[in-house]
């Protein structure tokens, strides 16, 4: 089983985001995300904790492995015991990251879900994002507001941003990562070049000394998608959104 759709390729490429973590919880948004911490926990990091949105620690399949109250998220956020993967409606070189409004914030052209838990994420433990839509309206020379910060703030926060920690960017075309405070491509999904991600992008972008093309999904990762964690496809419409 070699062939792939590119929303598997996304789902294993949120999973690679969690590579490594230990023993914290995973908090990801999104479907696609949500499938890759899954997909994570079943596969190359068992120690995740997942949770069902609710009040219980579950494990992949969905089966409930302990008690999780909402109190209690706050002293893993506080800890730096969560990884989040978040959605962004605008990101600019730094990583500083908008899910608020779009314009003028004191009289926006549109209104979005306000900052949320963005600050707090983003000064406390590792945070990632995913953008279903690798498009220059996301990806913006400066964000209209800031929910999430980037590298520039966390430094001139000194010792209250020291736990800054951007790992990663996974859009439909490429991943990113955090290099000396900016944004640059580290890897390519299979037949995007780096001129498709600049050309997507509203601000120049570096590559990886080693650029290399987005993990492949193995057999293994295709069945646990396809047949356990989403045999109902519904990664795909995420994509299309």
């Amino acid at each position: 089983m070699s062939d792939f759709t590119l929303d598997e390729l996304c789902v294993v490429a949120c999973a690679e985001a969690f590579r490594g973590d230990g023993e914290i919880l995973a908090s990801p948004m999104g479907i696609i995300p949500q499938l890759g911490a899954r997909l994570a926990q079943l596969t190359f990091a068992p120690d995740l904790l997942l949770t069902d949105g609710g009040a219980r620690i579950v494990d992949a399949r969905g089966a409930a492995e302990g008690w999780l109250p909402y109190r209690a998220v706050f002293d893993l956020v506080w800890a730096g015991r969560r990884h989040v993967m978040m959605g962004a409606a605008q990101l600019d070189p730094h990583g500083n990251h908008n899910i608020s409004c779009i314009g003028d914030h004191a009289r926006p052209r549109a209104q979005l879900i306000g900052v949320r838990g963005a600050p707090g994420n983003t000064v406390n433990h590792a945070t990632s994002y995913w953008v279903p839509a690798h498009t220059p309206r996301v990806f913006v020379p400066r964000v209209d507001a800031v929910c999430g910060i980037g590298a520039d703030r966390a430094a001139a926060l000194a010792r209250a941003g020291r736990f800054h920690d951007l790992r990663r960017v996974v859009t439909s075309k490429a991943v990113l990562e955090l290099h000396d405070g900016t944004l640059r491509v580290r890897s390519l999904h299979p037949g995007v070049s780096l001129d498709d991600v600049q050309s997507a992008t509203g601000f120049p972008l570096a590559a990886a000394p080693d650029l290399a093309e987005t993990r492949a999904p193995s057999s293994e990762e295709l069945v646990l998608i396809r047949e356990l964690l989403d045999p109902q496809n519904l990664r795909r419409a995420e994509l299309r959104s």
